[in-house]
């Protein structure tokens, strides 16, 4: 019989009352260990560093180190812990910077607790958890303002292309469909990855998808 994955959970929160029932909530669950608590982005950071948990639970407006600059230290050390957003505003600026950096999951504080844990569940899962209706329209008009600015780089040629490896059509078929050569399409698909600044076809995929380029 295999046991029961237990996920191990780094929670930052500059509010100690606060602090508190989040320990005691994920404490409840038996699939839930926290292994360290802190109380700017600082720590945070030094805690994912030392512990290495599966999931960091952090909110935005802290001390020392926002969580912004929290998260951003941790990609620019190469830590691979999942992020969690749990706060009390988001600021349409920082929702965009916060999934540019990777953040998978984000929840408001208003929010039932049950749907943290939910959330906290799927990012470890490899999901995202972006609650649309919490975030509100924030997201929804960052990733529109976003869409347009790609759509206004991105040729012709190059969105339709786009679209083709989306349907996922390697470069050969593409090249058939399109009646230019595998060069041609490998030349068009550089270009686009350095214009929506991703690095394979899979993040393409996935940034065609959130940005609405199909």
């Amino acid at each position: 019989m295999i046991a029961p994955v237990t996920i191990r959970v780094v929670l930052a929160d500059d509010h100690q009352i606060f602090l508190n029932g989040l320990e005691h909530l994920l404490g409840s669950d038996r699939g839930f260990q926290v292994v360290a608590r802190t109380t700017n982005g600082a720590e945070a950071v030094e805690a994912v560093a030392r512990h290495a948990p599966d999931v960091l639970v952090v909110d935005l407006a802290m001390p020392v180190l926002d969580g912004i600059g929290a998260i951003r230290a941790l990609k620019e050390r190469g830590l691979s812990t999942r992020v969690v957003i749990l706060t009390a505003n988001v600021e349409d600026d920082e929702v965009l910077e916060a999934i540019r950096l990777g953040v998978r999951g984000v929840v408001l504080k208003e929010m039932a607790p049950q749907l943290l844990i939910d959330c906290i569940r799927t990012v470890h899962g490899g999901g995202q958890w972006l609650e649309r209706h919490a975030v509100g329209r924030a997201l929804e008009r960052m990733l529109q303002r976003e869409s347009g600015r790609a759509h206004l780089s991105l040729t012709d040629r190059e969105a339709e292309i786009v679209r083709m490896v989306v349907e996922g059509l390697r470069n050969k078929d593409i090249a058939d469909r399109l009646f230019i050569s595998e060069g041609t399409v490998k030349m068009h698909l550089h270009r686009i990855y350095k214009k929506l600044e991703v690095d394979g076809r899979m993040e393409l995929s996935r940034v065609a998808r959130e940005r609405g380029l199909l």
